[in-house]
């Protein structure tokens, strides 16, 4: 089956936000994991609708024999399915309805599938409208690309997800530009959700051998857990790359690796999901309180 690419409008039950705030309260000194809460120019919502109604949102579908993959351009370009069509299974968390949590650097932020984040922590336009084009390329393959000029530091962020003939993978590459004068410090990351219960547990590579929380202020033995981590008691031993074992939401990020890969695995539905990506320019992996989150830089061009 050749590669496919459609656009569709897509009704989903989403929880709408409020208008932005004329005269926001920038909380510069808040604790977010190291980023600012001076978001200028970007709006600032601070209010959520407490019922949902039906939106049409323009999809972006990305096909082959394989996969299927659902791109909202309207919320940041984020992939919002991810799906297995031989399996004929989601794997990515597909969240089915929008409805934002107040939690990110701008205020909207929702949960599910894979959000792109830079050039800073859960990017403040993670719940804004990006452009997007499609690319047809000679061997067959083609790619979306979502784009944006993030108004803080006025650099430019890409994304670009290609699907091949007869290959049963997502092919992700990011591009950033700095189009100042002056040098800009950026993060570049992807944050896939997938779905957890007691079947679920997390693959890394097998020289990870410890694990922090954001800001390393506490350290873990990985994959058992032996002495206190964040106040919390692992004793005598507590196997924390399963999810059932685990007794209270924590991140567990791997200090380092020597390898490319790392994922998730069900053992109920015997299937998960692999990211693979070169250490030397992608380095960090790490789990998060919902699943998977994956902090990369696939394939970034500089």
């Amino acid at each position: 089956m050749e590669v496919t690419v459609r656009i569709e409008k897509v009704s989903i039950p989403t929880y709408k936000t409020g208008t932005p705030e004329k005269h926001p309260m920038f909380l510069e000194k808040r604790v977010y994991q190291g980023s600012s809460g001076v978001v200028y120019p970007h709006p600032v919502i601070e209010q959520i609708a407490d019922e949902k109604s039906s939106q049409e949102y323009n999809a972006v579908f990305l096909e082959n024999e394989f996969l299927e993959i659902m791109i909202l351009p309207e919320l940041g370009g984020r992939i919002q399915r991810a799906y297995d069509k031989i399996r004929q299974r989601d794997f990515v968390y597909y969240n089915q309805v929008i409805k934002p949590a107040l939690v990110g650097l701008a205020g909207p932020w929702i949960s599910g599938g894979i959000e792109f984040n830079w050039p800073q922590h859960h990017r403040p336009s993670t719940f804004q409208a990006v452009d997007y084009a499609v690319e047809e390329n000679a061997d067959g393959s083609k790619t979306v690309w979502v784009n944006e000029v993030e108004v803080m530091f006025r650099t430019k962020g890409m994304a670009g997800f290609t699907l091949y003939p007869d290959k049963a993978y997502l092919e992700i590459k990011g591009r950033l530009f700095n189009r100042t004068m002056f040098p800009q410090t950026f993060l570049w990351w992807a944050n896939p959700a997938v779905k957890v219960n007691e079947h679920y547990q997390s693959v890394f590579p097998p020289d990870v051998y410890a694990v922090f929380d954001h800001g390393k202020r506490d350290v873990s033995d990985f994959p058992i857990a032996t002495g206190t981590y964040y106040k919390v008691d692992y004793a005598p031993g507590t196997d924390i790359s399963r999810y059932h074992t685990i007794p209270v939401p924590t991140s567990y990020m791997a200090i380092r690796s020597e390898y490319d890969f790392m994922g998730c695995y069900e053992h109920d539905t015997q299937a998960g999901m692999l990211h693979v990506a070169d250490h030397h320019v992608s380095p960090v992996k790490n789990n998060g309180p919902g699943g998977m989150v994956t902090s990369v830089m696939h394939g970034i061009e500089i």
